[in-house]
């Protein structure tokens, strides 16, 4: 899929979460530099942990966020890069390997047969077993699965590893580890349903766990080794980097709309009131104070002017929200455990998403997950207003990233008498596959 990553064209980054639609629309300066020309959000209305439930209304907060954004930046815009998320997020580590013709180098043909070679495969393993098929894998989802992204993280030339451009070389064999990702197909098509209804097209999609790892870490941490965990209203979603490279994502149905439903029931107060009072008062590290601070609570049905309201203590408020984080972070471990991606990754973790921002959640982080940890907040974007430009919107500046970096891609196309060319090789290895696949696969 064509990208808008050339001067003067737009980028659009539609970044639809389950509780804001958020829309970047930007373009690359002469220094190839991004800069933002406009933006637009809203809540977000008809979704639920991450997938459509009502196409209507998702709709509408899709066009006032896409329609904001353009008026903004006094342009039209005719496709989107949107996130995919959610809890059919599958991640799997693949093999594959081909035979290189006698006494010939390795070619652009050879390139692409072994990576649909990996393709099959990963086709093959979607219909049997999730488990123990290939390393880092998660959950079972069945078959109903489609590629979201495909990842060559290096290749073998006669089992000897490591390289990242196998062209013009000689050997026997040619092998390649790839890293897929998918999602339910069900899901993927409410929202590209919903999208098309809005007059717009995806030029392409990015998994949330990576576009939110493009915009808050730097390319020493991924590669290290780091774990990025971005803490969404709806999901929290987990990507793993080692040497440079993507090696895992995962979703889990819980994010910071469940905390705020937690104190609306605890205290019995309307959601609105149950949101300001986690942003403003929340915790989830109890102090000696919390028991002689009170805080007011307006409860659901009475009339706030006329009532007024109780007082409960904030130690109420943090014993509400501390269970819930508590639980995040220990599903992030028995998924992180599950798939021998807890210690594989080093020590390193970037907390990010809105739900980040409570007081406390990175000492409780720490103590669960038993790793290092610091609040990534997206690396500046010339002209992206402060306002949007928390750790609330990483991952839509993300995708504004991705659009310029071509680290993977959504598919494989076969183009027949396509010239082998020199490419100019940036430092790093990530960097350097992501030029030559754009050459290879466009």
């Amino acid at each position: 899929m064509a990208r808008g990553n050339r001067k003067n064209e737009p980028i659009a980054a539609l970044d639809v979460g389950t509780t804001k639609v958020a829309c970047f629309i930007a373009k690359l300066d002469d220094d190839e530099v991004l800069r933002v020309m406009g933006v637009g959000h809203n809540r977000s209305r008809g979704v639920r942990g991450g997938q459509v439930v009502d196409m209507a209304a998702l709709q509408a907060s899709i066009a006032e966020a896409v329609d904001n954004a353009e008026k903004m930046a006094d342009m039209r815009i005719e496709g989107v890069i949107v996130n995919v998320s959610g809890p059919s997020l599958l991640s799997r580590n693949m093999e594959a390997e081909v035979a290189i013709p006698h006494n010939h180098p390795v070619r652009i043909p050879d390139v692409r047969r072994v990576l649909d070679q990996g393709r099959q495969l990963h086709g093959h393993a979607s219909h049997g077993s999730q488990r123990g098929a290939s390393s880092g894998s998660n959950h079972n989802h069945g078959s109903d699965t489609e590629i979201v992204h495909c990842l060559p993280t290096s290749y073998t030339i006669d089992g000897g590893d490591g390289i990242v451009d196998p062209r013009g070389m000689f050997g026997e064999r040619l092998g390649v580890r790839l890293h897929m990702v998918s999602a339910a197909l069900g899901p993927l098509r409410n929202l590209a349903t919903v999208i098309e209804r809005c007059h717009l097209d995806i030029s392409d999609r990015v998994a949330t766990p990576y576009a939110s790892a493009l915009a808050c870490t730097v390319d020493d941490e991924k590669e290290m080794g780091v774990t990025v965990i971005d803490m969404g209203g709806g999901t929290t979603s987990v990507s793993n980097f080692v040497e440079g490279h993507p090696v895992y994502a995962d979703s889990i149905a819980i994010g910071g709309q469940h905390v705020t439903n937690d104190i609306a029931k605890g205290l019995s107060t309307p959601v609105i009131s149950a949101e300001r009072l986690k942003t403003v008062w929340g915790s989830v590290l109890p102090s000696s104070k919390d028991a002689n601070e009170l805080l007011r609570v307006h409860l659901v049905g009475e009339d706030e002017e006329e009532t007024g309201g109780h007082e409960v203590p904030r130690s109420e408020l943090v014993r509400i929200i501390r269970p819930r984080l508590e639980e995040t972070f220990e599903l992030v471990r028995a998924r992180l455990t599950e798939a021998r991606m807890l210690h594989t990754t080093g020590r390193r973790v970037v907390l990010t998403g809105g739900a980040s921002q409570l007081q406390g959640v990175r000492e409780m982080a720490e103590l669960i997950l038993d790793k290092q940890v610091r609040l990534g907040r997206p690396r500046r974007i010339k002209g992206l207003p402060e306002a949007v430009s928390g750790p609330a919107f990483a991952t839509c500046a993300g995708l504004l990233r991705y659009a310029t970096q071509d680290h993977v891609v959504t598919g494989l196309t076969q183009r027949d008498g396509e010239a082998e060319e020199d490419t100019e090789r940036p430092n790093g290895a990530f960097a350097r596959v992501g030029v030559w696949l754009k050459e290879l696969l466009g």
